[in-house]
């Protein structure tokens, strides 16, 4: 384990080797695509090629994995696609970024999460996922047969290093309720390849976790974990892994506040008080499932941050140079509807929002840096609280605002984005998802 108590303390590694427009929308900017499958069918070879590995070069270094080390945290999970190894035609692979991942944690003592966080055809028609809309990778056994042979070529190439902790079998398989409410499930570009495409059934979920089981532990031996994120469904699986007799084993959920602001026009007019008050209640009843699972195998909450609307709110008044009117609702993250692109303003820039965090606005009123402060420090503390009862949390994600070079600026709002879309196309709305920004703006405690 990481810690000697056993926790986890850590923090993924987004959109460096695993690309979503959201977060590194510079990328993204001359194709216009929404997703990384399809930036890759529709970009040269030669130009896709210069451009993923200066973005593979620059995104993530060593002084990054000493920084993570510095802050006191112990574990990164890196996302990995399914083309790591460059085996796929049209998808160049990254795994040489994954070795070099092996031995800067090793230098810093920190421990390696590998996440397979995309398969061929889809396991959740997210942008995470690769492929927009599309949802047919579980209906095909040859696509799944592939994700089981990288799973286990992961697990040979790295089973001696000492800095593994584990492998993560596959990010987020959509139920039926989330694909159903899902926005981005009819937003496929190729409507024919999305033909066919739906959930990720239960009874097809075990079978594969099953069989995932059985390929990595004989290569890994007793010592990494193998971790299995809940599909969406933590109370769902009960004594299952037990069953099945399997040991050194974890369960992933991920826990997000503003997947908690639903419907959207109810939370619009909750006043801020509710809102808080909301936001305890799902800390809550978070912990409460993770308790419930927990009485039967280990769960570890694999992604959650302190992005909320209630902090965007505190932008509202115009002041500082922020932008006024913000929509706390946001595009699209993950799928699920919240601070993707065209997302809420959360924040007036690193300096400004930091450099006035302490202050007010002249009339001893607190300024909306300083209410915004308050804000993300409680619902910091409420979340830590609650996740105390698993085995650990992974904040998402370590890098968003600013990237480096050409990649510093935003891509142009999208196709059918309206004129309100625009005006809170700023990279200040990625800095609650954005775990260096947190740090230096002292979000966290």
């Amino acid at each position: 384990m990481p810690e000697d108590d056993g926790r986890i303390n850590g923090v993924n590694l987004g959109g460096w080797l695993v690309l979503e427009r959201w977060m590194t929308p510079g990328l993204f900017r001359a194709s216009g695509e929404e997703d990384e499958i399809w930036l890759h069918r529709s970009t040269d070879p030669a130009e896709l090629e210069r451009l993923l590995r200066r973005h593979r070069d620059t995104y993530i270094t060593e002084d990054d994995f000493r920084a993570i080390s510095a802050h006191g945290l112990n574990l990164v999970r890196i996302p990995v696609p399914f083309f790591i190894f460059g085996d796929v035609p049209g998808h160049p692979g990254c795994v040489e970024y994954l070795d070099r991942a092996f031995d800067w944690a090793e230098r810093a003592g920190l421990k390696v999460l590998i996440d397979l966080h995309t398969v061929p055809g889809s396991q959740n028609g997210f942008d995470n996922g690769g492929l927009t809309g599309v949802v047919r990778w579980h209906t095909t056994p040859r696509q799944v047969a592939f994700a089981l042979d990288v799973l286990e070529r992961l697990a040979r190439r790295y089973c001696d290093r000492p800095a593994l902790y584990g492998i993560e079998v596959l990010n987020e398989p959509v139920d039926r309720l989330t694909y159903l409410m899902s926005p981005s499930s009819s937003r496929a570009k190729d409507p024919g390849e999305a033909r066919g495409s739906g959930h990720v059934p239960m009874r097809f979920l075990k079978r594969f976790y099953r069989a995932a089981y059985r390929w990595l532990r004989p290569v890994l031996g007793d010592g990494p974990v193998i971790v299995f994120h809940d599909g969406f469904r933590l109370n769902r699986w009960r004594g299952w892994f037990v069953r099945e007799g399997m040991r050194g084993v974890i369960i992933d959920t991920h826990a997000y506040l503003v997947m908690s602001e639903r419907p959207e026009v109810l939370f619009r007019i909750l006043p801020d008080a509710w809102l808080m008050r909301w936001y305890r209640l799902f800390a809550a009843w978070g912990a409460r499932r993770i308790r419930r699972a927990a009485r039967f195998t280990p769960v570890m909450v694999g992604e959650w941050c302190v992005a909320n609307g209630l902090a965007a709110r505190m932008g509202e008044c115009g002041a500082q140079g922020e932008v006024a009117s913000v929509d706390a609702s946001g595009g699209a993250f993950d799928g699920y509807g919240a601070f993707g692109d065209g997302g809420a303003d959360v924040g007036d820039g690193a300096s400004g929002d930091v450099g006035s965090r302490a202050g007010d606005a002249g009339d001893g009123v607190p300024s909306p840096a300083a209410r915004r402060r308050a804000v993300y420090l409680r619902v910091a503390a409420m979340q830590l609280d609650a996740w105390n009862v698993s085995a650990g949390q992974v904040y998402w994600s370590y890098r968003l605002r600013g990237g480096r070079g050409e990649f510093d600026r935003l891509a142009p709002p999208a196709p059918g984005m309206g004129d309100g879309d625009a005006a809170v196309m700023d990279d200040t709305r990625l800095d609650p998802w954005d775990l260096r920004h947190v740090w230096h703006a002292g979000w966290m405690g």
